[in-house]
């Protein structure tokens, strides 16, 4: 019972219900030791002793048991029920609290099918069993030690001699739980692994569809269903060794009675009303005894689940508030960002970044270029405190960010990612997921500048229009025009573009940045991008390359220098004339040949 020692706190604060539930199981129970007296009385008294007199007040205080005994059961279904489901809601709130501030690195091997095992088929078998399977394996306890305290009590030789096989009814119980909980334990895991086979095949439909490998994923998703059958096939084995043992011995049981009660009565040594009450009461306990295998499997069920459960909650917080952390005041951030030789690894991989250093003031624009695995989404992610860096210091206006309540420090911060995420929400409600209180003027202006307004107002319901699942039924750059739109809305003194218009084509681009460049007056700015377009205005421009900085400059200076920035300069422009930008007199940026 070790599970759910640990699992205490969310059910002993329902324990009124839990003692209700049982108390009232108990005493419907209880009644049920009245069925054989009432027995006895009848065929002694009543039929042999010839008190017919008798016959009416056994049949009313049968049907009064019979009401009596369905209105407990009634109390005990209602509150085990009510138990259940309490105990269910905290632990689900809980898994689903801990998911929510669990770190990056948990995410990175994490399964979403998995994941949702655990908060679906494995809470209910807890459920299941807090509600009502403690109470049962409780009442079969008693049920036992009631009906042999009263079979004592009728003829103690006769309940020796038929309780000789329930200890191996009780031995085969046992080695029966320690065989099926390890099944169990595998097919919680197999479940897990077709859910997570399920989930994966639906997210990337598109790109099962494109390769046409529909047939590749109904064979994969067959050995997983094949894996799951397998290990319920192998529970099942284990139960159909278990059902035919507890019968042979239930019946030798029955048998040991009919033969020793039956000379009894033959000697006249017991009466024939005793025996029939002892028959009633064998089965009083066998039924208990034979319904074991059914308890132990709820509570190996619920115990695999409850382990399952456990293991992420205790999870390991990479990421979490120190002890003296500062909270921020929005009115007092500047968004001075300096990096101090700053070394980050992945687990199990090269450094992602190499002694980063870079200093970027108030109102100023860091460019980020290179490869693949240069390091450049590293940045951001570090900054957010996604993950905790190895080596050297982050910091925000002298602070050192891992001394920052990382929401105050997040709450700075907005980052519009490559792989843009929308909830199957309103487009008005996607864009206010950064704050609280936002009104329809501040979003329209928002997507106003992320160019995002005009498309918005031709769909069927404007901002209003429900989106898909990850927003489908929008384009690749509409979806990413609302997340820019999303962030720029949070007013933040941090932005952070991570490819955000790799999705747009050029012209859209130019007028985002345009945007942009209103925006980012006064604010802190990082651009991570593939095309020297959307850096060549940035104050600083960082080229990365497997962690390390190969050079750094403005965009005048790395053009005029051979080197990896020159390269992909000349790569993306091969076709076109060297262009630098000028501004006209009304503001628009134009470009000029030279």
């Amino acid at each position: 019972m070790d599970v759910f020692k640990q699992l205490k706190d969310y059910y002993w604060p329902e324990r009124r219900l839990l003692a209700a539930s049982i108390i009232s199981l108990i005493c419907a129970t209880a009644l049920g030791l009245v069925y054989p007296l009432m027995l006895k009385t009848l065929i002694d008294d009543a039929i042999l002793g010839g008190q017919f007199d008798l016959v009416p007040t056994i049949a009313l205080t049968v049907v009064g048991v019979v009401i009596l005994k369905g209105l407990l059961q009634f109390v005990h279904g209602f509150f085990g029920g009510r138990l259940g489901n309490r105990v269910a809601y905290r632990l689900r709130n809980e898994s689903y609290k801990k998911l929510q501030y669990l770190s990056f690195q948990y995410y990175d091997k994490a399964k979403t099918g998995d994941l949702m095992s655990r908060l679906t088929a494995d809470l209910e078998a807890i459920r299941n069993f807090v509600g009502f399977g403690f109470a049962q394996i409780l009442n079969m306890i008693l049920m036992v030690l009631f009906g042999g305290a009263l079979m004592i009590y009728i003829n103690w030789q006769l309940t020796l001699i038929t309780f000789v096989t329930m200890p191996l009814l009780a031995l085969t119980a046992l080695r029966f739980e320690k065989r099926i909980h390890p099944a169990f334990q595998e097919m919680r895991l197999a479940m897990s692994h077709l859910t997570t086979a399920v989930q994966e095949n639906i997210t990337g439909v598109r790109t099962v569809k494109s390769f046409a490998r529909e047939p590749h994923e109904v064979g994969k998703f067959s050995e997983r269903s094949e894996e799951y059958k397998e290990n319920q096939i192998r529970a099942a084995k284990i139960w159909g060794n278990y059902f035919p043992v507890m019968e042979l011995l239930a019946s030798l049981c029955i048998v040991i009675l009919l033969v020793a009660g039956g000379t009894l009565v033959i000697n006249q040594q017991l009466l024939l009303g005793e025996l029939v009450a002892f028959f009633s009461l064998i089965w009083y306990i066998v039924s208990p005894m034979w319904g074991l295998g059914f308890h132990i499997n709820n509570y190996t069920q619920s115990k695999a689940s409850g382990e399952r459960v456990l293991e992420l909650f205790n999870q390991y917080v990479h990421v979490k508030n120190d002890e003296r952390a500062v909270t921020l005041e929005d009115e007092k951030v500047k968004g001075h960002v300096c990096f101090d030789k700053v070394t980050f690894s992945y687990e199990g991989k090269q450094p992602a970044l190499k002694e980063l250093t870079f200093d970027a003031p108030p109102g100023k624009v860091i460019g980020l270029l290179g490869g693949t695995g240069s390091g450049k989404s590293t940045v951001s992610q570090l900054l957010m405190r996604a993950y905790n860096i190895q080596e050297g210091q982050i910091t925000l206006d002298g602070h050192d960010i891992r001394k920052i309540d990382i929401a105050s420090l997040r709450s700075q911060i907005a980052t519009v990612f490559q792989e843009t995420f929308l909830f199957s929400a309103s487009i008005r409600d996607n864009i206010a997921y950064g704050i609280n209180e936002v009104t329809m003027d501040e979003i329209i202006r928002a997507c106003q500048l992320a160019k995002a307004h005009d498309f918005i107002m031709e769909l069927p319901l404007g901002y209003d229009t429900v989106v898909g699942e990850r927003g489908l039924g929008l384009s690749g750059g509409q979806k990413q025009r609302i997340a820019i739109a999303r962030a720029l809305i949070k007013n933040p003194r941090i932005l952070f573009l991570d490819d955000a218009t790799s999705a747009v084509d050029m012209e859209t681009e130019h007028e985002i940045q345009a945007g942009f460049r209103e925006l980012m007056a006064g604010r802190t700015t990082f651009i991570v991008a593939h095309r020297i377009s959307s850096l060549r205005h940035a104050d600083e421009i960082i080229v990365l390359d497997n962690g390390e900085v190969i050079q750094r400059g403005t965009h005048e200076e790395l053009i005029a220098v051979p080197g990896h920035y020159q390269d992909t300069y000349h790569i993306q422009y091969a076709d076109r004339p060297v262009q630098s930008n000028s501004v006209d007199g009304d503001g628009k940026e134009r470009r000029v040949a030279h």
